[in-house]
């Protein structure tokens, strides 16, 4: 599938990477995509999105956030905000260079950040998350024991996915300073939400607080024996996928 590298400004000033995936014939509509904590856009997982979206004639906008994968700046002075701001800019990029994006989807945390993006992006038709918690402060439960350090100490660093990262009390205090429920209440878009019952990293009492609180059109469809990274077995990568794809076909032109 064809695909590009491109680089756009973040929210913080920095030179973020990313990558457009496109459809082999004419593009029906732009996607979005924001990745899980810590990881990057080129996680296996949003492959299979992509060439599934592309295989319907969607295409697939990715990137990493400040300071992960390849994009510029320093992980340690961004949080929830900035990684809504840097969507943000995702979609301003998009809106000006190609087309704006009508699919947002989101992926953990990355799931939390495009619930509170996509009110504010009026082209956003459908909005998917994968794995999302409800609240942005349920990513602090993976610093364990060294949140009270960072607490104490101001920062510290984290063993997160095997790669060791430095958090600042400014994470911790904007994570618990969200409000992604007033988001969720206010968006008026078409929502699927997808997670999986085993989930140990973000429970599926997340996926029905996300359910409740959005209004109509809504579905939910349960990802049966998948991890959080949907990494473990590939089918599940591509199950979403295809769902994704399916789903996302009535909401574009």
């Amino acid at each position: 599938m064809p695909h590009q590298k491109v680089v756009f400004p973040g929210a913080m000033g920095h030179d973020l990477a990313a990558r457009l995936d496109t459809p082999e014939g004419d593009i029906k509509a732009y996607a979005l995509f924001a990745h899980c904590f810590t990881c990057g856009k080129d996680l296996n997982a949003i492959n299979r999105v992509a060439r599934s979206l592309g295989e319907d004639g969607i295409a697939l906008f990715r990137f990493d956030f400040t300071g992960l994968g390849r994009s510029n700046g320093d992980f340690a002075n961004t949080n929830f905000s900035s990684n809504v701001q840097d969507l943000l800019a995702a979609a301003d990029f998009m809106r000006e260079e190609m087309t704006a994006p009508s699919i947002m989807i989101g992926h953990s945390l990355g799931g939390a950040a495009t619930l509170v993006a996509a009110p504010l992006v009026p082209e956003v038709k459908a909005v998917a998350t994968i794995g999302a918690p409800f609240n942005s402060a349920n990513v602090l439960k993976q610093f364990g024991a060294d949140l009270s350090r960072i607490e104490q100490d101001g920062e510290a660093k984290v063993m997160l996915a095997g790669r060791p990262f430095k958090i600042k009390q400014q994470f911790v205090e904007d994570a618990r300073t969200q409000n992604v429920t007033d988001s969720i209440k206010s968006m008026r878009k078409a929502l699927l939400v997808m997670h999986s019952p085993i989930d140990e990293t973000v429970g599926v009492d997340h996926a029905r607080q996300i359910y409740e609180a959005a209004k109509h059109p809504k579905s939910f469809i349960s990802l049966d024996k998948a991890d959080h990274l949907l990494m473990k077995r590939p089918e599940d990568g591509i199950y979403v996928a295809r769902v994704l794809s399916a789903w996302a076909s009535q909401y574009i032109n």
